[in-house]
């Protein structure tokens, strides 16, 4: 009996327990020029977001390595707003710009990917360069008749905005200056609604891990 109780200490103190490994760790790279089809689950506007602001979207197309959905369709994205440029009194147009910062999978893979904005199908914006998305801005004229504002004021702001000479004469300089905070009000904001379809450009070679992690494993020594 002893020496059945010794043996079986021994096999005892001889298994083996293995902590969750890495089993299968895999690296892709994602090419510079690699494009990514987001559909904003957020609204951005430059009338209430500043810099700093987050935004959340999701993958509509999945990106492939060596024939896997290394990031499936409906995988998260999170960017930020880096920039916002409300428009000029008179002239100018409001502008943000937007860089997507991570890639989260439904699986649990989270991947930090730096993306600029190239396209967005939004009414009554356009993206310049640098993921910079303008607004629709009005013309001197057109936002003068919107705002019920009289042609020759309409001028004085115009001589305002380009610094023209005889801009500001008499008692009729603090009227025109009224005048371009009002005409301001109506220049249009840079608005992205939940919903929008964007696209966003690797500009450089990404180079990720994939890593699946496999249950512990219990191990008992052979026999013989």
């Amino acid at each position: 009996m002893k020496w059945a109780a010794r043996i079986a200490g021994i096999l005892l103190g001889t298994l083996v327990v293995l902590r969750p490994l890495a089993a299968d760790n895999d690296t892709f790279t994602i090419a510079a020029g690699t494009t990514l089809d987001v559909e904003l689950t957020s609204t951005l506007s430059t009338k209430s977001n500043q810099t700093g602001d987050f935004f959340t979207g999701k993958i509509n197309e999945p990106l492939i390595f060596h024939g896997e959905e290394v990031v499936p369709e409906s995988s998260v994205v999170e960017g930020h707003v880096t920039f916002i440029q409300p428009p000029g009194r008179a002239k100018g147009k409001a502008e943000m710009r937007l860089v997507l910062d991570t890639i989260k999978t439904p699986s649990g893979q989270k991947y930090a990917v730096a993306a600029a904005l190239k396209d967005a199908d939004a009414a009554g914006v356009t993206v310049k360069n640098e993921g910079t998305v303008e607004g629709p801005g009005k013309s001197l004229k057109s936002a003068a008749k919107e705002a019920g504002i009289g042609a020759a004021a309409g001028a004085g702001v115009g001589a305002i905005a380009d610094r023209g000479p005889g801009a500001l004469y008499g008692a009729a300089a603090g009227a025109i200056v009224g005048v371009a905070h009002t005409l301001a009000k109506h220049h249009g904001a840079a608005v992205l609604p939940a919903g929008t379809d964007m696209t966003f450009e690797v500009p450089h070679d990404v180079t990720l891990t994939k890593t699946s992690t496999a249950p512990g494993v219990l191990m008992v020594p052979d026999a013989h």
